[in-house]
């Protein structure tokens, strides 16, 4: 239970830090006088870092063994926190972002075999459980802490905060962590960890800097858009032919695990792409503070939390089949409502229920989904899987956050005369006077995007198995 403690202090760290920088974007899209498409990478690069290491995470284990790999993790995540606190333009922010994501992608993962490792079967069930604190507390207290840093503080002093926490988790997991034993050492697959993550980086650079320009056709927008693509074609053809690939393409054969992986993929897009738009409207259109947009956001983190939570405890009880599409419906049915609502005075109280069936039925989809897709999976395979239905979550969430920031700036560019530094830039110049109302339709109706994205996740949901294995 001691090293279980040390580990949700550490994850708490990494989650907080996914959360914190949502209301940080107004903020920071103030202070650098930079437009949507490029702060989001402020979030997005740091996702698409933390994603980019979760398969190279068995392979560092067993080169470098857990426990002082975490130790180092845990110190370069904090060196990338003091850095990005001391960014001095969007540029460098978003290169120590990348940082704080490479070291902070290997820091559950190897947290994980550490804890497998140490515990007792009988006991493994209770702490895995206490694990999952780290995924409720991490985006309650994120938004909040961060809102007041925001107002009060600094925005550099969301990123400071971390230094003292990974020094007692460092000091705390080097006297109890047990000592590191000779382990199988992994291939990594380099040309497959070259080509996925810079490919994917480079399709949402193409994508975001057309939706920045409004124009498509230009060079700076079609060679990132085609060097992107040549490397995720690239990557698949190396998946399919390598002995030991970043991702085992071969596993969507099998069709619970295609059907599972294509339910998180769909409705990761969807559901954490628009993880920037409450923050926002509350800021942009409601004129709140950062820390009224963090507790204003509880009522959701709450949601997702806590059904997390409970579907982790009844997925060996009920078949996927029938609680993934329920619980996408429950979600669904949240953003309806909410979107239904959503305006330039709508009820905060009308907003927060809403928010509390969005993050229900989010929460409650993605336990099950990544559950199912790696129960009926061999032994041998299990890892490999494991780490490919995280990839995907965390990749598919990083390309709905980029492509949704997009369809908001180009809807909101409709509304405020061009300038430098775009759409929300020339909203903080000129406020909202007289277009309060248009801007929460610029809102509502990039809401009902994402909702239309996350509804798709539907059809592979029905795919899933119905019936209990034997």
């Amino acid at each position: 239970m001691a090293i279980v403690l040390v580990l949700v202090l550490g994850s708490i760290m990494i989650t907080l830090d996914t959360t914190v920088v949502a209301v940080a974007i107004n903020r920071l899209s103030q202070d650098f006088q930079a437009p949507l498409g490029t702060i989001q990478w402020v979030v997005t690069g740091y996702s698409l870092a933390l994603g980019a290491m979760i398969p190279s995470s068995a392979w560092a284990v067993g080169r470098f063994g857990a426990r002082r790999l975490y130790l180092v993790a845990i110190a370069a995540f904090a060196a990338g926190s003091v850095l990005a606190g001391l960014a001095w333009n969007i540029e460098s922010l978003i290169a120590f972002r990348v940082v704080q994501g490479f070291s902070g992608g290997l820091v559950m993962p190897v947290g994980m075999t550490i804890l497998l490792r140490a515990a007792r079967p009988e006991e493994l069930g209770r702490l895995m459980s206490t694990l999952g604190l780290s995924i409720l507390v991490g985006p309650l207290a994120g938004p909040i802490l961060g809102g007041w840093l925001i107002d009060e503080v600094s925005w550099r002093w969301m990123f400071f905060v971390n230094l003292p926490v990974a020094a007692a988790v460092v000091a705390l997991a080097s006297r109890l962590f047990p000592r590191d034993v000779p382990a199988e050492r992994k291939r990594l697959d380099v040309p497959g960890l070259l080509t996925l993550s810079p490919g994917i980086a480079a399709l949402l650079y193409g994508v975001t800097e057309g939706g920045d320009r409004g124009d498509f056709g230009s060079a700076g927008v079609l060679v990132p858009l085609f060097a992107g693509a040549v490397l995720i074609v690239a990557f698949a053809g190396r998946a399919l032919t390598a002995r030991d690939p970043l991702i085992d393409l071969r596993g969507f054969r099998d069709r619970t695990f295609a059907a599972a992986t294509g339910t998180l993929a769909l409705f990761s897009f969807g559901y954490f792409g628009t993880m920037l738009l409450l923050p926002l409207y509350l800021q942009v259109v409601r004129g709140e503070s950062a820390t009224m947009a963090g507790v204003l956001g509880i009522p959701f983190a709450f949601g997702s939390g806590t059904a997390m939570q409970v579907a982790g405890r009844i997925v060996d009880r009920v078949p996927p089949g029938r609680l993934v599409p329920v619980s996408i419906a429950t979600a669904l049915t949240g953003f309806v409502l909410f979107i239904v609502q959503l305006s330039a005075d709508a009820s905060y109280w009308g907003l927060c229920a809403t928010m509390l069936l969005m993050g229900a039925g989010g929460g409650a989809t993605m336990m099950p989904a990544m559950t199912a897709a790696t129960r009926g999976l061999a032994h041998d395979r299990a890892p490999a899987a494991s780490a490919t239905v995280n990839l995907i979550n965390t990749m598919s969430g990083a390309v709905g956050l980029a492509v949704v920031s997009v369809v908001l700036s180009t809807l909101m560019s409709d509304l405020v005369p061009d300038g430098e530094g775009g759409a929300l830039q020339a909203v903080h110049r000129l406020g909202t006077a007289g277009i309060a109302e248009p801007l929460a339709d610029a809102f509502q109706h990039t809401y009902m995007f994402a909702t239309g994205l996350l509804a798709l996740a539907l059809i592979p949901a029905l795919l899933l198995p119905r019936r209990s294995a034997e």
